[in-house]
């Protein structure tokens, strides 16, 4: 916008020189040629009255004075009829000798050659041209400052969204500037207070429901399991299980409710992080669980550092091994290989999934065979790409080589 504003004046700095300069300087121009012109005809029209008054010595002397002070010439000739032409070479004026009763006696041909006009016309235009060039870098330096001065409302509230992108949701910005711009700040002002009034609120009912959702749902199921426990009757026993086993896929409902909810909530800001130092935590705390099926645990590629808020990844990947050791078979491998920076991709060794599929498998609450098991909740993918979409990245879902399925997440290099 600046660089605009500074065009702008100086295209029109240039236009009111081009204006005002322009015309001035070609009637200068006239009047240099008209000029010369007069002062021609008056030097010819003495030479001819000596001549026709006969006082040859005089117009000698006037014909050697002109040719010695000025480059012009003057030629005596016969009677001729007057002439004036202006050609490349110059001017070339002829005035008749006439004595007092009508008699013509001889002409006056004066020769004037141009350059002496057109050396002066360089120099007129050539000031002129380097006083506009002087004016209109003047003018810029002018129209940088001026647009700075402009500009600098625009840049505060500009520095004020970026902190609000990076999640500080105390930003704000001084009301100055034109009538406009402190409207605009004083409505981003306070749009910033109720969406921090929001988030705030969110996070409340987030606790809150941590709390008021998990512990009435950990009593019924240890009172299950205290049932179960004094329970002879296959049936009941039956019916028990079956309830606990509701109890706990509503359990894992609820815990990936909240888990969205606090990615939807969670306003923060990235930092740099080491990948595969994230990779290797999380392959130890699910070793054990792939251990129990033989599955291998396997990453590659070189250590890449990407943009990410703290938790994320770590929460990205669990969702994401989580699915994969629910469908790679026993003996399987799970791939976790960065191929570039800011890419990472985690391959399983299961069934794959359908082009249809894999284009709804981010929905909430879908479930489709081979991407969760019996007890899954339909949202560990969500949870994925809402993460890493706050982190401004992207994540997609790809048919292995290798025939399993491959998520692909790429986030800003660090």
């Amino acid at each position: 916008m600046i660089r605009q504003l500074v065009w702008s004046y100086v295209l029109l700095v240039a236009v009111a020189i081009a204006a005002f300069t322009v015309p001035v300087a070609f009637t200068l121009n006239n009047q240099l040629y008209e000029d010369a012109e007069n002062t021609a005809r008056r030097e010819a029209e003495t030479a001819a009255l000596l001549l026709a008054s006969g006082d040859t010595r005089s117009l000698s002397a006037l014909v050697d004075a002109y040719e010695r002070q000025t480059p012009g010439q003057i030629d005596v000739l016969g009677p001729e009829p007057e002439h004036k032409e202006w050609d490349s070479e110059g001017l070339k004026l002829t005035v008749q000798a006439t004595k007092p009763d009508g008699e013509v006696v001889g002409a006056i041909r004066l020769s004037y050659p141009d350059d002496p006009i057109t050396q002066r016309l360089w120099q007129i235009w050539g000031f002129r041209a380097l006083l506009a060039v002087s004016v209109l870098i003047v003018a810029a330096f002018l129209g940088l400052w001026l647009a700075r001065r402009v500009t600098r409302p625009l840049r505060e509230l500009t520095g004020m969204a970026t902190k609000l992108r990076d999640g500080d949701l105390s930003a704000r910005t001084e009301e100055t500037g034109p009538p406009e711009i402190r409207t605009l700040a004083r409505t981003l002002n306070t749009a910033t207070e109720t969406i921090g009034t929001l988030v705030g609120s969110q996070r409340a009912f987030i606790g809150d429901a941590s709390h008021q959702l998990r512990t009435p749902l950990t009593a019924l199921r240890l009172s299950l399991d205290n049932v179960a426990d004094g329970v002879d009757d296959p049936h009941v026993r039956e019916d028990v299980e079956m309830a606990t086993a509701e109890v706990v896929r509503m359990s894992r409902l609820v815990n990936g409710l909240l888990a969205l909810a606090r990615a939807e909530a969670n306003v923060a800001h990235p930092e740099p992080v080491q990948v595969l130092d994230i990779v290797s935590e999380r392959f130890t705390a699910w070793r054990a669980a792939a251990d129990e099926r033989s599955i291998s645990l396997v990453s590659e590629g070189f250590d890449i550092r990407v943009l990410a808020t703290p938790g994320h990844l770590e929460q990205v990947l669990d969702n994401v091994l989580s699915n994969a050791l629910e469908v790679s078979p026993d003996g399987g491998t799970i791939l976790v290989r960065t191929t570039r920076p800011g890419l990472l991709e985690i391959i399983d060794s299961g069934p794959g999934l359908a082009d249809a599929d894999r284009a709804r498998a981010f929905d909430r609450f879908w479930r489709g065979q081979g991407l969760t098991g019996k007890g899954g909740s339909g949202l560990g993918l969500a949870i994925v790409k809402q993460l890493v979409t706050d982190d401004g990245g992207s994540v997609r879902l790809e048919a292995a080589s290798s025939g399993g399925l491959c998520v692909r997440i790429r986030l800003s290099p660090a």
